[in-house]
């Protein structure tokens, strides 16, 4: 590997992804030993040279010897591309620049979400804006990524669905309308967080039945399975809204829904 030398990379110590993505660079000896920073512990040179703000959305990468600053995808594209010379040519090739440019925007602008911590509260944290178009990005992908995995699971627990993309589609866009006014007026300037923090439940949930599609097990094995994700689903839930300082609230509302939802499964199909 080629380093990167006297650059210093300004990274989330609060997200996991940035941590273990920065730290690689540093193990595969694509920046020096110093060649990272965190966001919480700048020191006065490198604070003097960011955009503070816009260093909370795109990671940003400080060149020392010019004392310019690039951020983002062009901060990854740089240490790569000096290792890696042909991967960063690849990756500025159009389309395929805009598709990794979103992508990263996506996941940056949702990373609290995706993995919250209990320091995200704290005025010095390395949150990023509230970006609408990304959030609602989310939300998507969640929806129809989990009514693709939940059609297909239903016919395996014995209640005689048949797989319907659309029915679990509605499911899951049906949970984020009744959290929202169910408690929109509890959770206020918190809504936007909360729900990205229980879309992620979701998103864990469905990532757990994924194995067993590929299982060949009988109705019951299915049910206790099913019964197991929504429990460790319920723990998520629970530990999140910890770290958000909510109550109890917005769990037992999230249980309702889903109990709800079930007794009407049930009832349609008796």
């Amino acid at each position: 590997m080629k380093t990167l030398k006297n650059h210093t990379l300004i990274y989330d110590n609060e997200c996991p992804m940035c941590n273990i993505y920065s730290k690689g660079f540093i193990k595969c000896g694509m920046l020096d030993e110093k060649g990272r920073e965190a966001f919480t512990d700048l020191s006065f040179k490198n604070k003097d040279l960011i955009d503070f703000n816009r260093a909370k959305n795109e990671i940003a990468l400080v060149d020392h010897e010019k004392n310019t600053v690039i951020y983002g995808l062009e901060s990854l594209l740089l240490i790569i591309g000096n290792s890696f010379p042909k991967l960063e040519k690849i990756a500025r090739i159009q389309p395929l620049h805009w598709f990794f440019k979103k992508l990263y925007s996506f996941v940056s602008y949702n990373r609290k979400q995706i993995i919250p911590s209990t320091k995200d509260q704290h005025e010095e944290a390395c949150v990023p804006d509230f970006n609408l178009k990304y959030r609602l990005a989310y939300f998507a992908f969640v929806v129809i990524f989990s009514g693709y995995i939940l059609s297909i699971f239903s016919s395996k627990i014995g209640l005689g669905l048949t797989p319907n993309f659309w029915r679990e589609f509605a499911i899951c866009c049906g949970q984020i309308v009744w959290q929202t006014l169910v408690l929109k007026t509890y959770l206020k300037d918190k809504i936007w967080n909360y729900l990205g923090n229980m879309m992620t439940v979701s998103l864990i949930g469905t990532l757990f039945l994924i194995p067993a599609l590929f299982l060949n097990i009988n109705a019951n094995a299915s049910v206790i399975y099913f019964g197991t994700v929504v429990f460790i689903m319920l723990l998520e839930h629970l530990r999140r809204c910890r770290i958000l300082k909510l109550n109890l609230l917005p769990t037992i509302s999230w249980i309702v829904f889903r109990i709800t939802v079930l007794a009407i499964l049930i009832w349609m199909n008796l």
